[in-house]
């Protein structure tokens, strides 16, 4: 004890205690572990420029020094790591993944594909689907251990499920009632806001009125709607009618917004970008607060029925759709409908068959399958779907112009949308740094770090994270961003990224000279519990 407190006015002596913050943090715990960082180049992820400062890591906390300071003056048990040389930056945040089933299982929970990225906290319960009741997972998540921080939205899809199946129907009064309790329970147990996947059954039969009425109460908890739009492409209502839909969702439940995975898919809707740019542009003038994710990738990948399978036809679900495609008539609408969505798409080249329990199917385009089997491509896809519901697809659909044009605005983040079987599970943020900030130069490191930090925690309302800051949580990366690598690809969609050469996670280092450490330190973080 004497030696602590004889310690602490040393310290108090020669820093003047940075704001007594770096002695109040040794007072509350001497016992953890110090990381004391010399040399880096800093960017605390609210200014894109950065500044040379020492940074002490100190009870999961941050602590920064004053530039001058050296290696003698910080804390004399602290681990000296020198830095010179590389990027300190703060924990990038994944506003949008599909990490569910890996963070509740014992093989998968380390969640090493985001943590080789620099992704130390990841947002799931995306495109209208999470978990229920949310507080379950929470709860087991914690028990089990997690490699990475986790904050969840409640899925719209998953509440309309619950309470009304996967038909094409609408709530009476009562059933809306209990989807906005639904909704109400999640917000409480520390959801951030409302999912929907519009595009998808079951949501997609949903009326705007539901959906504006579900909102309201995410919004009246303070929470956010992020949405997958009902039409990314041509397939109902069009690209620009989804937009203003949102935009009139946002306006009538006075709710933030976030695009998910915003794009202009498909040959019909390729060059929109600047259309969509400038409405939410005069929307956000307006006074509603706007943003959005992408994944740096000019393919998508998704379920085969979502894709190519007409909404209507999945009425009632998998097994329905199979009993209409018995019906002569109907077989025949569905086989029209699903050629005019791969030309939508691209055309039978650029859709690429992801299934590996099926492995005659498996990693070939459709027009290849169609010549080997001789059939044609729409005949294939029912053929395969009468196999297997789960099939997904990769298509190549978008324009690298048009991806480009969305990533330059401020209130674009990244986002991988990660799911097995695509690159951007494992490489979104590596493939943001290796190719758009030092290969194209498209924009600025300190731009996308900023993007991927403290914009996502300040629209999404994550408290004392995503920045470089006295007292905040030590969600760290440090890194030489010519070093970053993505190695994921469409051919090896699950390889580790690489160049992240240190990661702390809640001030615990996970990630060591490139290895992970085994710790499974990351926390579940809920909106009314910060």
């Amino acid at each position: 004890m004497k030696y602590f407190i004889s310690f602490c006015l040393t310290c108090a002596i020669i820093l003047g205690c940075v704001d007594n913050l770096f002695c109040q943090v040794l007072h509350e715990n001497n016992s953890g572990k110090s990381y004391y960082i010399h040399g880096a180049m800093v960017y605390d992820g609210i200014s894109v420029n950065p500044n040379k400062v020492n940074v002490l890591i100190s009870e999961g906390k941050i602590v920064l020094l004053d530039s001058e300071e050296t290696r003698s003056q910080g804390l004399k048990n602290a681990e000296y790591i020198d830095a010179s040389g590389l990027v300190l930056a703060p924990g990038f945040i994944d506003p949008h993944t599909h990490l569910e089933s890996d963070l509740s299982s014992p093989d998968k929970n380390q969640n090493l594909s985001a943590l080789f990225q620099g992704v130390t906290t990841v947002f799931a319960g995306n495109d209208g689907g999470s978990p229920f009741p949310i507080d379950r997972s929470f709860r087991q998540w914690t028990e089990n251990g997690i490699g990475t921080n986790v904050a969840l939205f409640v899925g719209h899809g998953t509440v309309r499920r619950l309470i009304l199946g996967i038909k094409d129907v609408q709530p009476d009064s009562l059933q809306l009632e209990k989807m906005k309790s639904l909704i109400a329970q999640a917000m409480e147990e520390g959801a951030f806001g409302m999912s929907t996947g519009l595009f998808y059954a079951p949501g997609s039969f949903a009326k705007s009125e539901e959906v504006i009425e579900l909102a309201k109460v995410a919004a009246s908890y303070g929470g956010i709607y992020d949405t997958h739009i009902r039409d990314e492409s041509s397939y109902s209502i069009g690209l620009i009618e989804s937009i203003k839909e949102t935009l009139d969702i946002g306006r009538k439940a006075n709710i933030p917004l976030h695009f998910s995975h915003i794009k202009a898919l498909g040959s019909d809707v390729w060059g929109f970008s600047g259309q969509v740019i400038e409405m939410i542009e005069q929307a956000k003038n307006e006074g509603l607060e706007i943003t959005a994710n992408q994944y740096p990738y000019i393919a998508s990948r998704t379920s085969l029925i979502a894709a190519l399978i007409p909404r209507w036809a999945e009425d009632g679900g998998y097994d329905a759709l199979l009993e209409r495609l018995e019906e002569p008539s109907l077989r025949d609408r569905i086989l029209l409908e699903i050629k005019e969505n791969i030309r939508r798409r691209g055309g039978e080249a650029s859709l690429i068959i992801s299934a590996e329990d099926l492995k005659e199917y498996h990693d070939h385009s459709l027009d290849k399958l169609s010549d080997k089997y001789g059939m044609p491509a729409e005949q294939l896809v029912i053929e395969i779907l009468q196999k297997a519901a789960g099939v997904r697809v990769v298509s190549f659909n978008m324009k690298e112009s048009d991806l480009i044009h969305f990533m330059k605005q401020d209130w674009v983040f990244t986002g991988s949308d990660g799911v097995v079987g695509h690159p951007r599970k494992f490489g979104s943020f590596s493939r943001k740094i290796e190719k758009y900030v030092i290969q194209d130069q498209v924009i600025s490191l300190g731009e996308m770090i900023k993007k991927s930090s403290w914009d996502v925690a300040f629209h999404f309302g994550i408290k004392d994270r995503g920045a470089i800051k006295q007292g905040f949580h030590a969600d760290v990366i440090i890194f030489d961003p010519t070093k970053i690598k993505e190695n994921a690809s469409f051919q090896q969609p699950s390889e580790y990224s690489e160049g992240m050469e240190y990661v702390f996670v809640n001030g615990k280092l996970v990630v060591n000279k490139g290895e992970f450490s085994g710790e499974l330190v990351g926390i579940t973080i809920r909106k009314n519990q910060q």
